[in-house]
C-alpha cells in the first residue's frame, strides 16, 4: 500500500497543501495521503512534533511520513529521510525528527545535492518527489547517502525525586485540556499511594479513568492514551480557566 502521511504550518487557506498533493499525485496516482494536520502555528516544531510522535505509530509500518515545517528557516541544515521504528520519514533537518522518539533513527539518510534544487517551496519541489516515490516502492538510500549531521532537539523532560515530580504543560488542546509531560510509568515507579496533584491554584489527590468521571466544572487528572497526565475541567476550557498555558508547572508531591 502506497500510503503518505503529510504534515505541515501551511494551512489551509492558500495553495500549499494542495500543490504538494498534486505534485505525489502526478508520480503516482494510487497514492493515499492522509493529513495528520496542517493547521500547526507556523514555524512551531514542538506542537508538530508532538503531533507526528503520537499519531506515526497508528499507521502501517512502512508508512511515509512527509514533513514540511519551517524548511527554509536558517535552522534547516539540508534535506533528510529517517527510518524509524519501521517508519519512513521525510522533511527538513532542523531537529523534529528528534522528538519523536527516545532513541535515534535506524537509518538517516541527507539527499544529495543532485535532487536538492533551489527552490522557495522545498516542500514541494524537493520532499514530495521522494516521499511519493519512496511509498511507491524506491529506498531512501536511492536520494543520497547516510549521514551522521542529524540535527537534535531538547525535548523538556519531567524531573523526578522520591518526592515529587515536577512537570510542564507541553499541549493545550482544542478542548482546554492540559496535556503535560509526566508519564504515567515514572509516576507508576514512585507513587507511594498517596499524592497530590498541584496545578495553579488548583489540587487533586485522585486520578480519574476519563473526562466525564466529575462533575460538570470539577477538575479531573488521568493517564491519557500516550500515557501523559493529563489535566482538564469537565465542559470548561482549563487553559482559561486556570490560566495555565504551554510550558505552565505541574507539581505531583507524594506522601501527602
Amino acid at each position: 500500500m502506497a500510503l503518505v502521511t503529510f504534515l505541515s504550518d501551511f494551512g489551509e487557506k492558500d495553495y500549499y497543501v494542495p500543490a504538494v498533493k498534486a505534485k505525489m499525485l502526478a508520480i503516482n496516482p494510487q497514492l493515499i495521503i492522509v493529513d495528520i494536520s496542517h493547521a500547526i502555528n507556523t514555524y512551531d516544531l514542538e506542537h508538530a512534533a508532538f503531533l507526528l510522535r503520537a499519531t506515526f505509530r497508528d499507521f502501517p509500518k512502512g508508512t511515509v511520513h512527509l514533513v514540511g515545517i519551517n524548511t527554509t528557516g536558517s535552522m534547516t541544515q539540508g534535506y533528510i529521510g529517517i527510518k524509524l521504528e519501521d517508519h519512513i520519514f521525510i522533511g527538513p533537518n532542523n531537529g523534529i525528527f528528534s522528538l519523536l522518539a527516545d532513541q535515534d533513527p535506524g537509518i538517516i539518510v541527507q539527499f544529495a545535492d543532485i535532487h536538492v534544487k533551489d527552490s522557495t517551496f522545498p516542500t514541494r519541489d524537493i520532499l514530495a518527489p521522494i516521499a511519493a516515490k519512496v511509498a511507491s516502492g524506491a529506498a531512501i538510500h536511492d536520494f543520497g547517502g547516510p549521514s551522521s549531521n542529524f540535527r537534535r532537539l531538547m525535548a523538556r523532560q519531567a524531573k523526578a525525586t522520591k518526592e515529587q515530580i515536577i512537570g510542564h504543560v507541553i499541549r493545550v488542546d482544542q478542548y482546554g485540556n492540559l496535556i503535560t509531560n509526566i508519564r504515567r510509568d515514572v509516576f507508576e515507579r514512585l507513587n507511594p499511594g498517596t499524592f497530590s496533584i498541584q496545578f495553579g491554584r488548583e489540587s487533586l489527590s485522585k486520578l480519574q479513568l476519563g473526562y466525564d468521571q466529575v462533575e460538570a466544572g470539577d477538575p479531573f487528572a488521568f493517564f491519557n492514551s500516550m500515557d501523559l497526565l493529563e489535566i482538564g475541567i469537565n465542559h470548561g476550557h482549563a487553559g482559561g480557566l486556570l490560566g495555565l498555558k504551554r510550558d505552565s508547572v505541574i507539581y505531583i508531591n507524594f506522601g501527602v
